[in-house]
């Protein structure tokens, strides 16, 4: 009935908040990656930026309470999936949440600190962008649990 159509908004305005917090900042360090100009991004970034890119198109496009939108519950369960993967690759890739693994130290808070002007890759960022790494890492992990729950809602 009606509480499972504002729910289903408010589910709907979650997912699209978590997926563009997650487009915003992995686009930022894209556009430092490209002012480096040595590199290409992580495809496991690129991955992400798809998903989120594609969940923001899908979280417009149901969000308004009408009876299609409660049929659209195989594309949570599709989307549910992709936002798990997506974090599982990025947690993976960081050492479990450190700040500290290679992977961190030299590409994501290489690129975030801005250190390619300053020095060779490798050296010690001390937590450069870690905070941002950790942001996407909690949005991709609430996005996948949104979108669990709005398939749990309609299904």
């Amino acid at each position: 009935g009606t509480a499972s159509r504002g729910l289903s908004v408010f589910l709907r305005l979650g997912e699209l908040t978590c997926a563009a917090i997650v487009v915003g900042v992995v686009g930022r360090l894209f556009y430092l990656i490209d002012q480096g100009g040595s590199i290409d991004p992580n495809p496991r970034l690129v991955y992400t930026m798809a998903v989120a890119g594609l969940t923001i198109l899908f979280s417009l496009f149901f969000m308004p309470p009408l009876a299609y939108a409660f049929w659209a519950f195989p594309v949570d369960f599709f989307f549910f999936v992709a936002w798990l993967a997506a974090f599982i690759a990025l947690e993976i890739l960081s050492g479990y949440g450190a700040c500290d693994g290679w992977w961190f130290n030299n590409y994501w808070g290489y690129y975030w600190g801005r250190w390619y002007t300053v020095g060779p890759a490798g050296i010690n960022v001390n937590w450069t962008g870690c905070g941002s790494w950790r942001t996407v890492l909690a949005f991709s992990f609430v996005a996948c649990f949104l979108h669990l729950l709005s398939f749990f809602l309609a299904s």
